[in-house]
């Protein structure tokens, strides 16, 4: 072996060569935590001979690179983390994928220190969010129609007066109703607890037509308006649905979202999906990670539910979330 090959084999890191026909050239380091099988295992075999979930998800990985892009990733599977990097190699003999593999496990404490302090800052959004939802329907709203209740009042008290004033008295009520709608409608978006009230599937439907003012494609909604559904899980399905519309709306491109939620007994599910080019899950450059990603990692933790994300490029995606709930 060369100084080069001990250097890799030795690496607290593994390493990996893939051929232009998925053919693993090189292996270096322990892949079972990450690939599920050995060195020894995978060389001179093709990324196809992998378990199916990974067989799929290595091969698009890897055409990626072959076409000429770096990806920076991040896995995980069963209590193990590892940063990847998947790269091109350009040689003579032709273009080759290139894997570095580096467990970050003992960092998930450090990580999750950190998404415990965004969550929490999202917990207190949520209260600023309610307390403005508050004051804009109890005190603004309520204002606005007692405003217009006045004017009805004037219309009877001093009719003469409103004959002459007929038509200012018209528009200032016309603008004082577009006023109330707008209040209606923006004191829902803070705080869309009026699913608790309401029920989910009006709510959904508003979100579907506030979508629809700057969504060209198709936006269905598929809920059954006599289900039950427990109010606490009723609103995380609705928070979670808007996160996941939102971003196929800002970044998958796609021409149809449909929202679809069923019971079966006790059991909710619900999956929201797109047409979109999709995205590998793992891929930290991916536009869908960040906030939105934590909001509804959130939601769903705080409601009891199960949160899944399947997606691939040019498949679209789908966001599930399953849990009990239904009445």
């Amino acid at each position: 072996m060369s100084l080069v090959d001990d250097f890799l084999s030795q690496s607290p890191a593994c390493h990996w060569i893939v051929s232009a026909a998925g053919k693993f050239e090189r292996v270096y380091g322990d892949t079972v935590s990450v690939l599920g099988k050995s060195a020894a295992e995978l060389l001179g075999r093709t990324v196809g001979d992998l378990d199916s979930d990974l067989a799929s998800t290595w091969s698009q990985r890897v055409a990626r690179a072959l076409a000429g892009e770096t990806l920076a990733l991040r896995d995980r599977r069963g209590e193990h983390s590892w940063n990847i990097s998947v790269f091109p190699i350009r040689t003579d003999a032709g273009c080759f994928a290139g894997v570095t593999a580096r467990e970050v496990t003992p960092w998930n404490t450090a990580e999750q220190e950190l998404r415990r302090t965004v969550l929490s800052a999202l917990k207190a959004m949520e209260f600023e969010r309610k307390a403005c939802s508050r004051f804009l329907h109890d005190s603004v709203g309520q204002n606005l129609t007692a405003l217009g209740l006045q004017l009805d009042l004037l219309r009877i008290d001093f009719p003469e007066l409103a004959r002459r004033a007929a038509g200012p008295i018209a528009e200032i009520q016309g603008l004082l109703e577009e006023m109330m709608e707008k209040v209606r409608a923006y004191s829902h978006e803070l705080n869309p607890a009026t699913v608790e009230r309401a029920g989910l599937r009006p709510a959904l439907d508003r979100l579907a037509i506030r979508l629809r003012e700057r969504f060209l494609g198709t936006i269905r909604v598929n809920v059954d308006p006599s289900m039950k559904i427990e109010p606490g899980v009723g609103a995380a399905l609705y928070h979670i649905a808007q996160e996941a519309a939102e971003n196929a709306v800002a970044h998958s491109g796609c021409s149809m979202i449909e929202i679809a939620i069923r019971c079966t007994g006790d059991q909710v599910h619900m999956e929201v999906r797109d047409n979109g080019r999709g995205f590998d899950p793992s891929d930290l450059g991916g536009g869908y990670r960040g906030l939105g990603m934590l909001t509804m990692e959130h939601y769903a933790a705080q409601a009891g539910l199960e949160l899944k994300i399947a997606s691939s490029r040019g498949r679209g995606s789908t966001v599930r979330a399953t849990g009990t709930g239904g009445l």
